[in-house]
């Protein structure tokens, strides 16, 4: 489908997203407006231990107000490649430092409305580090779980964040979890 853009605005810039409204004309002649949240993309990262566990951050988020078990994953700086993201993510989340980084995936999260593209990585031979938390990170705990453990909760709806699950049927189905 071919859209002309007739007027396009960033509405708003944001330290995470910027919020684009366009105005549009379809090939049927007819006009509409196309809300689009700007997002630099991101890094995921399932770090499997030694034993075969994965480190989860149980987190709190705001939007939810509550707390979810998610993958270590953070926002790309301008011209950072993937895989340093990754890294620098799973350092300051969890402490660790891979020993070997392969990517599984990427994916675009809500394409209806939102730029957002994450690069999906698993992390594995981690050494132990020390985190480096951002302040609304404070709270933010490592919970180990199998991945039999972590299927049994996206079953049981306990794990719902949508990277993490990606991540963890890509796992499954290509890295024989």
């Amino acid at each position: 489908m071919a859209l002309k853009v007739i007027d396009h605005k960033v509405v708003y810039k944001g330290r995470v997203f910027n919020t684009i409204v366009d105005e549009v004309e379809y090939e049927s002649g007819n006009k509409g407006v196309r809300e689009v949240a700007e997002h630099p993309g991101g890094a995921v990262v399932l770090p499997v231990t030694n034993d075969g566990r994965i480190a989860f951050v149980y987190q709190y988020r705001y939007p939810l107000d509550g707390y979810l078990y998610e993958l270590p994953a953070g926002k790309l700086e301008p011209g950072e490649p993937p895989e340093v993201c990754a890294r620098r993510e799973l350092q300051e989340e969890t402490g660790y430092e891979a020993g070997s980084l392969e990517k599984l995936t990427a994916i675009y999260t809500t394409p209806g409305f939102c730029t957002e593209k994450l690069h999906i990585f698993i992390a594995r031979d981690l050494k132990d580090g020390k985190q480096h938390l951002e302040e609304g990170e404070l709270g933010l705990s490592i919970k180990y779980l199998t991945p039999a453990e972590a299927f049994d909760m996206v079953r049981q709806n306990e794990i719902v964040d949508a990277k993490t699950i990606v991540g963890l049927f890509f796992l499954a189905k290509f890295q024989g979890a």
